[in-house]
């Protein structure tokens, strides 16, 4: 999983800017002066939580391991696999062995920057002992994938050499999966498939991945030298790294940032202090940036990250809720559990006005998305996914979804005739349960984010004004950041997600297959139901107490049309299977899309399209190939970057 904090000052920008250059060498590149050396600077909103790379599921913790630690593949700038660790790699004719061999002279540094081992075959099985030993949360990825993996995770066996991963000799790792996968290696860019040294880690024992800089092992372009919780987190260049001339960066620092103050970003920029600051076209600042850069402020690229508003289903927790008596808690987890009222709350939602806060009126509909899985994440014979998801929601309920277009870039769902028909249907159901009006729903809402602030204000303001509020009331909990992310985006249970809707939160894909996103609201282990209320990690005399929250929205039904997907190996087929899946996701409402990462503006300094590039993975956040330039990136630049970029990839394909 690949799970990402939704804060507007935060949210992940596929590496637009650096600078703070200090004596450097520099070269001119048409009409910009490319800068060799100098820091990333950068903000940062959620400590570090673990380096353990073969644990974490959280894009807070990945958007740094990443960079200091190489897997076997690795993206280029137009999103290519290349080598890493491996330089080659064959696959067997029935597509179940895939044997990677590996670059000779890789190293293991200590956080001092010292030589501590060759890279070998045996780290890439040690690794993956270590993930399945600790019950990884990304383990999901490849329990099902790589032969015997799961039987040892669950515990049927005990010896990891029945295992399909073997070290031939020190330089070839195989790996041996139960069916075909054609995004196997799209899998390597992530950190569960990621080499550890054996040495090493027994050395460390419980303290290996922990949040000092020395509890791991270094073979990536950086080191980390200092992580300084709600302050700072800095790397340097590793002197020792195999690929060093392709990393064009001297340091990293990433400052802690609360949200106070968004303007203060792009004064931190112009004073040299930040490389990338975003910038608000709603802020009383933005005069100041157009002023000074009128042809300078850019947008970063939307992604595959989808970030959503989620319903929790199955609520126990109430540290942060406006809710006085049990009443209004029981009539506010059955009106959740009714689909007319989730959809009634999708519809009366007005998602361009809530995206407005953070981008501006003008642009807020162009990162709007519509589905969980991006429309063009795959095709099927030929056509957008999408287009075969909506004929599946169609099938679903025709009226509902009569003319459904699901294509990024505008808001499907605001409609107050659709949210009324829908309320009245779920008030209709909800008499015969006793259910009192208004329900009530708590939000919670980082305090300290202006932007998050206001965006709240203005869901609740579309909501309240669309069904009324003798219907609904959409209850603010101002939580301080800790409190906050507790409550939601940090959550290790269902129990403790403390919230009725959140937007604290979306889902980036893992590997290049829809699989990535739907899983993830498996009943029975997806990675999505702590979100949801529904991980059913607390028992009661040996029964999941989700279950009967989970029978009320019949997820048996979806678990079903996952376990019918999963089985097809023809691809168009799988796709289409899959795309039922989502069809039926959709039709229940159980998270809203709202948009997709990126999309965002801000002024920068990086040479545009230098980056790692992916819709998947981990490999997109790493710092290696970046290159800063001396003067800000302008409009013109930038469109001219990109249009190469999207030539070269169209070649490509």
């Amino acid at each position: 999983m690949k799970k990402t904090i939704l804060l507007f000052l935060a949210t992940s920008f596929a590496l637009a800017g650096c600078a703070g250059a200090n004596d450097e060498s520099k070269a001119s590149t048409d009409s910009t002066t490319v800068v060799e050396g100098g820091t990333y600077n950068y903000i940062y909103s959620t400590d570090i939580a673990t380096l353990d790379y073969l644990f974490s599921s959280r894009q807070t913790n990945s958007v740094h391991y990443t960079n200091f630690v190489d897997g076997l593949l690795e993206n280029d700038s137009l999103g290519n696999l290349i080598p890493a660790l491996a330089e080659d790699w064959e696959v067997s004719e029935d597509g179940l062995t895939y044997t990677y061999k590996l670059r000779e002279g890789a190293k293991w540094v200590t956080n001092s920057g010292t030589e501590y081992a060759e890279v070998t075959a045996h780290d890439f099985v040690t690794g993956l002992k270590h993930a399945a030993d600790i019950n990884s949360e990304t383990l999901y990825i490849v329990a099902d994938s790589v032969k015997g993996l799961a039987d040892y995770a669950s515990g049927k066996t005990t010896d990891f050499s029945t295992v399909g991963v073997k070290a031939i000799d020190d330089y070839t790792v195989e790996y041996t999966l139960n069916t075909p996968e054609s995004y196997w290696n799209s899998k390597t860019t992530y950190g569960i498939l990621y080499p550890v040294n054996e040495e090493f880690l027994n050395s460390q024992g419980e303290n290996f991945g922990s949040v000092s800089p020395d509890s791991i092992l270094y073979n990536g372009a950086f080191i980390l030298t200092n992580n300084t919780a709600k302050s700072v987190i800095e790397y340097e260049k590793n002197e020792m790294y195999w690929d060093s001339e392709n990393v064009h960066l001297d340091d990293v620092k990433y400052t802690y940032n609360d949200g106070s103050d968004p303007d203060g970003l792009f004064t931190s920029f112009q004073e040299g202090n930040l490389s990338l600051a975003r910038v608000y076209p709603n802020s009383a600042g933005y005069a100041e940036v157009q002023e000074t850069y009128p042809d300078g402020v850019t947008f970063s690229q939307t992604n595959g990250t989808t970030y959503n508003m989620s319903f929790n289903l199955n609520r126990e927790s109430y540290n942060a809720t406006s809710k006085t008596t049990d009443k209004e808690k029981s009539s506010t987890k059955a009106a959740i559990l009714n689909r007319d009222f989730r959809l009634a709350i999708q519809f009366a939602f007005d998602r361009a006005s809530y995206n407005a806060q953070s981008v501006g009126e003008e642009t807020s509909s162009e990162a709007l998305r519509n589905t969980l899985v991006p429309p063009t994440f795959v095709a099927i014979d030929g056509k957008d996914y999408g287009d075969t998801v909506e004929a599946e929601l169609q099938a679903l309920d025709a009226e509902t979804w009569a003319d459904i277009d699901l294509a990024d870039g505008h808001d499907e769902y605001f409609d107050k005739d659709k949210a009324a028909e829908h309320l009245e249907k779920a008030k209709e159901a909800l008499a015969a349960e006793n259910v009192s009006f208004p329900i009530h729903l708590d939000i919670p809402i980082m305090e300290t984010s202006e932007i998050s602030v206001n965006s709240a204000k203005s869901l609740k303001n579309s909501i309240e004004n669309t069904l009324g509020t003798d219907n609904v009331v959409v209850d603010i909990q101002l939580l301080n950041d800790d409190a906050y992310l507790a409550a939601t985006y940090q959550a290790t249970t269902g129990i403790a997600s403390d919230f009725d809707i959140s937007t604290a939160s979306g889902w980036g894909p893992d590997y290049q297959d829809p699989s990535t996103y739907l899983n993830i609201y498996n009943s029975r282990t997806g990675d999505m139901l702590t979100t949801l209320g529904l991980d059913g990690s607390e028992l009661v005399e040996g029964e999941d107490v989700t279950a009967s929250a989970k029978e009320a929205v019949n997820l048996d039904e979806y678990d079903a049309l996952l376990d019918e997907a999963s089985k097809v190996l023809d691809e168009n087929e799988r796709y289409a299977a899959y795309a039922k899946a989502e069809a039926w996701l959709l039709n229940n409402a159980l998270q809203v899309p709202i948009y997709a990462g990126g999309g965002l503006p801000r002024v920068t300094t990086v040479v545009p399209f230098s980056a790692p590039y992916s819709w998947s993975g981990i490999a997109a956040d790493k710092l290696k190939y970046v290159q800063l330039q001396e003067d800000i990136v302008t409009t013109d630049q930038y469109q001219e970057a990109l249009d190469k970029w999207n030539d070269e990839r169209n070649q490509e394909k």
